[in-house]
């Protein structure tokens, strides 16, 4: 069987700038178009310029690194062989026109098809693949990066056991289960057939499941279903470091991470102040194109942020309007832009990342990279739903790092299944 070629696609670099490694044993080719499209792009503020500048620098090294020229192509010591393609096929079809980046790229690669080469195109643009499927390219998604959503644990697991160990554990406040399938900060509901039941979590340390935390006050919050009830308790935790909360439009994610970081900041003063943050268009563009100052362009985008805050503000005594506006003037709830946190180093702060899943794994990690001593990080999403035309449910950074973090002692997730909001949106949830 002959050896496959994969030509990449300008977005895979994009996605991750050492794509170009991670296919050993083979041969990597890079249409010339694909480099005049990460120059275009070099100077774009943001984790795109960062990318295309990074993409550029790692295939500008390779004459270092292996033997070979770019022209033949450079064998690295993982046998993978990397070349620029510079020809492409010219007469193909008029329905292909080569004013278009894309074309250009199809035809470098089946060119290479027609010499007799067994060609595999690798693009994060699912209409990109299936032109090259039209004409009898194979075609693969960049996989590296990706993590299943169906595979991941929902961290909350439902278990039937003698009613006598759950009066053990409300009298003892722990209890052993031997041969118990968790992961560290699971939420387990505990049920006998009499009726009885109770809500715990797996404490890595004791190795035992422990009760929730008595849930203080939440400016005005109560959890309305067990798995909200689960969230509070990992959004109270200071030693849980990072949570992910997941879940379908409704279903109160961001209002709960949002209340316990007003509780954790304005009433025990945990944290020094709230970073809130949300991607403003996918691939973290800039928001240079809206009119007026940072703050005045930031505001359209933080609109949900503010209706949460506004509602959590009217649920305490006083007047709403002079509990936010106290809030606000405060200064210890900033909102921010992603594009603008990287560089930032954050201590002491408790971190929303709002809408999390339209952002790529390169994205969260610097995002989560900023935490500095003592900082909590809360990211949350619905992978279902995601707006960057190049992630999928499986792609985008939030699953990946519920993927990366399942078995680590300061990471906790929770699936968020039953829409509160309203009676509306959840029969809106269901049926359309």
């Amino acid at each position: 069987m002959k050896e496959k070629v994969f030509i990449l696609d300008a977005n895979v670099l994009l996605h991750d700038p050492e794509a170009i490694f991670k296919f050993p044993r083979h041969e990597v080719a890079i249409p010339v178009t694909v480099l005049e499209e990460l120059d275009k792009l070099k100077r774009t503020p943001g984790e795109l310029g960062k990318n295309a500048r990074a993409a550029i620098r790692e295939l500008a090294a390779l004459k270092n690194m292996g033997e070979g020229n770019l022209h033949t192509g450079v064998k690295l010591e993982n046998t993978t062989v990397i070349r620029i393609l510079m020809e492409m096929k010219t007469d193909y079809s008029k329905a292909l026109a080569l004013t278009i980046s894309d074309n250009k790229i199809l035809m470098a690669a089946y060119l290479l098809l027609e010499q007799g080469q067994r060609v595999v195109f690798v693009s994060k643009d699912f209409a990109a693949r299936v032109k090259a499927e039209a004409i009898g390219l194979e075609t693969e998604d960049y996989q590296n990066f990706k993590f299943s959503y169906d595979s991941l644990s929902k961290g909350l697991q439902h278990l039937e056991i003698d009613k006598s160990l759950i009066d053990h554990f409300y009298k003892d406040t722990h209890i052993l289960l031997p041969n118990l399938t968790h992961r560290p900060n699971e939420y387990f509901v505990l049920t006998s057939p009499e009726h009885s039941s109770a809500v715990a979590r797996y404490d890595s340390a004791k190795e035992q499941l422990t009760p929730l935390l008595k849930t203080p006050n939440l400016w005005g919050v109560k959890s309305r279903n067990v798995e909200q009830k689960c969230v509070i308790d990992a959004l109270l935790r200071d030693d849980i470091k990072l949570v992910t909360v997941l879940g379908p439009a409704g279903t109160g994610k961001t209002l709960l991470a949002l209340a316990c970081g007003l509780r954790k900041v304005f009433d025990e003063g945990v944290y020094s102040k709230i970073l809130v943050s949300r991607p403003i268009v996918p691939l973290g563009r800039d928001i240079g194109y809206l009119p007026g100052t940072k703050e005045e362009k930031l505001t359209s985008w933080m609109q949900p942020i503010f209706d949460n805050l506004e509602l959590l503000c009217a649920s305490m005594n006083g007047e709403p309007s002079e509990t936010l506006t106290w809030v606000l003037d405060s200064k210890k709830i900033e909102m921010e832009a992603v594009t603008y946190i990287r560089g930032r180093s954050l201590p002491k702060m408790y971190i929303i990342i709002d809408e999390a899943q339209n952002l790529t794994p390169h994205e969260v990690k610097t995002i989560i990279s900023r935490a500095g001593d003592g900082t909590k990080v809360v990211l949350t999403g619905d992978p279902t739903q995601i707006d960057n035309p190049y992630l999928d449910k499986d792609s985008n950074g939030l699953v990946y790092t519920v993927g990366r973090f399942g078995s680590s002692k300061i990471h906790a997730n929770v699936y968020l299944e039953k829409t509160e909001r309203s009676e509306l949106a959840a029969q809106a949830t269901e049926l359309l």
